[in-house]
Formats: structure tokens, sequence, C-alpha cells
């Protein structure tokens, strides 16, 4: 009887402790969502050129930016340096990610600001989810990519803030006009979807 009560507690205790760590994850989501609409409001053109960026914690010019840039910014506002995350485990675990542009090494200027290499880092390193076609699947939070056509990729982040029609949240993403807030989610086919706090796994 009292081996059974004991196993009866350390169910409770997981079961609260996997609760809790829901709760922060909902909560940190949330956040995330909402640093990451602020950056609408900064005016900013879509620049893809190579920037020579400081390590760690860099940044390209406040003024310019593409879609990786919009993940960059919104996590590094909740205290995660992608730059230094992606190039880290690019170094550690080269093989396993993308060569689509010849690299033999890392570049730690660059390699955090590609798509395909983001996919691979928040599904190593966050939680892979379905890329389904039910809005009810993408949570405040989640990151999204998309294929465009003609092998370009895109990334961005579902807010916190629904369509005129309260049937899915609007991404925030820069797709050519800037950091905007928008109805996007299914306007191309979606390739990937990831939640990723930095103690995901």
């Amino acid at each position: 009887m009292m081996k059974l009560r004991w196993w009866k507690m350390l169910l409770l205790i997981a079961a609260f402790a996997s609760l809790k760590q829901s709760v922060a994850q909902g909560a940190f989501q949330l956040k995330l969502a909402q640093e990451a609409k602020k950056l609408t409001n900064d005016q900013v053109t879509y620049d893809p050129q190579y920037f020579k960026i400081a390590y760690p914690n860099g940044d390209v010019p406040s003024d310019k930016g593409v879609c990786t840039d919009v993940i960059i910014r919104a996590y590094r506002k909740m205290g995660i340096d992608l730059q230094q995350l992606v190039h880290e485990d690019m170094k550690a675990h080269f093989g396993l990610y993308p060569k689509n542009w010849g690299l033999k090494s890392t570049d730690k200027n660059i390699d955090h600001r590609r798509v395909p290499n983001l996919m691979v880092f928040f599904e190593r390193k966050g939680q892979k989810l379905t890329t389904s076609i039910k809005a009810e699947d993408y949570l405040p939070g989640d990151i999204v990519c998309w294929n465009l056509g003609g092998g370009i990729t895109h990334i961005g982040l579902v807010s916190d803030q629904f369509t005129s029609d309260k049937k899915r949240h609007k991404i925030i993403h820069n797709v050519g006009a800037g950091q905007v807030l928008e109805d996007f989610l299914f306007n191309y086919k979606i390739i990937g979807h990831y939640r990723f706090s930095n103690q995901s796994k």
C-alpha cells in the first residue's frame, strides 16, 4: 500500500513539474510575440546584402534587415542571441547544416541570417511542430517557415493578434516591405513550424 502511494506521489510531482514547465513556456511564447510586435514600429528597409556583424550579440544596421532579422531581433529582446547559438551549433555539427551556399566552414556574420540554417537549428534545439493547415495549431510566439517558390524560403513569427475574421493569428515578418504585422499564415506552403525558448530540449 505504501509503495502504491509512493508511486502516486511521484506521478503527481511529475505532472506538476510538467504543468509548471508548460505554463512557463506559454508565458515565454506570449512575451516573445509581444516583443516581436514592437519591431513593426521600426522603419526597416529590406536589404539582403552581406554585413560584417559584431560577435556575439551583433546586428545589421537597425534600419535594414530581412525576414531572419525579425526573428533574431525578437529573440534578442528575450535575452537570447541566435547569432551565437547558431554559430556554436554549426561549428560543433557543421555536417548537419545545409550546404546551399558552398560553405566549407561557418561564417558568424551570415549563418544565423539564413532560413534553412535556422530551420535546422530550431529542429535540433527547439520543438518541431505540425505543418498543418489548421489555424489553431499556430500559437503566439511560434516560428513558421514558408516556401515562396523558386527556391526562396521565408520565416516569420506568429503574433498574439487575430485577423479581422478572427480565424487565425497574424504574422510578424519582413517579406520585402519592412517589419510588418499582417495576415500571411496560409499565403504560401508552410515547410516548418517550431517553438524555441533556449530551454525547449
